[in-house]
Parts: C-alpha cells; sequence; structure tokens
C-alpha cells in the first residue's frame, strides 16, 4: 500500500544530511589548499559525502521503483488523498503497520547492506593505497 514511504523518510533526511557533509568536506579541501601541505598528500580514504552519496542513489532508485509498481497496481493514484488506502478508514491501520513492518525492513536492509558496500570499498581503497606506495618506495 505504502510501504515506500519509509525508505523516502530516509532518503529526504539523508540527502540533507548529505548536501551537509559535502558543504563542509569542500570547505575542509579549501582550507587544506590554502594552508601548507603538499599537494603531492594522496586521500587515504573514500569521503563520507560519497558515501551517503551511494546510500541515497540505492534509496532512492528503490523509492522509484516502488512507486512505480504501487501506481501499476493502483495503490498510488494521482489525485487526492494519492493512497487508495486513505479512502476507506478500516484501511488506514494496515496501511501504516505495512510502513512500520515491510517499509522499515526495507530501509534497514538497503542500509545494512549499504553499510558492508562501504566496509568493503574501504578495505579495497586502502589495499590499493597501500600497493600503490609499496610500488613508489621500490
Amino acid at each position: 500500500m505504502a510501504c515506500f514511504l519509509a525508505p523516502v523518510v530516509e532518503a529526504v533526511v539523508l540527502t540533507i544530511i548529505k548536501k551537509s557533509v559535502r558543504k563542509r568536506e569542500a570547505e575542509q579541501i579549501k582550507l587544506r589548499s590554502h594552508a601548507e601541505m603538499p599537494d603531492d598528500q594522496p586521500l587515504t580514504d573514500i569521503s563520507w559525502g560519497q558515501k551517503l552519496s551511494w546510500l541515497t542513489n540505492l534509496l532512492w532508485g528503490g523509492v522509484f521503483l516502488l512507486a512505480i509498481e504501487h501506481i501499476w497496481h493502483g495503490e498510488v493514484v494521482p489525485w487526492p488523498p494519492f493512497l487508495t488506502a486513505m479512502n476507506n478508514p478500516e484501511d488506514i491501520a494496515p496501511m501504516l503497520h505495512e510502513i512500520a513492518t515491510v517499509g522499515v525492513s526495507m530501509a534497514v536492509f538497503v542500509t545494512a547492506i549499504w553499510g558492508v558496500m562501504i566496509l568493503v570499498a574501504d578495505r579495497i581503497y586502502k589495499r590499493a593505497f597501500v600497493l600503490k606506495q609499496a610500488a613508489q618506495e621500490e
């Protein structure tokens, strides 16, 4: 019915956080460029802005697909109240239950997969950095 609303809320909140993190990272890069630091000092980690971008892309992609699926099945309509479950007051409780169970579990699952993804990506990135340093020292 409306299970995609839980990932929508998470995606909106994380998009706002991502913009704030990216802004702070840009300021840090600007400060670092004005400081007396060597330009050849490489980055040794994937930025949190990039990692949050991966999560928001996963969430927004899933939300888009779920919204299309709900429109296809007639659960979402282009006129108020938009959710067909809202037309009948008896359907509101099952809809809220679906959001709380199915929607939240989907959002948690996507976030958990993202967590594993960033752990693997950090490990690969750091291994490549160490190998590159070892090759430069030889």
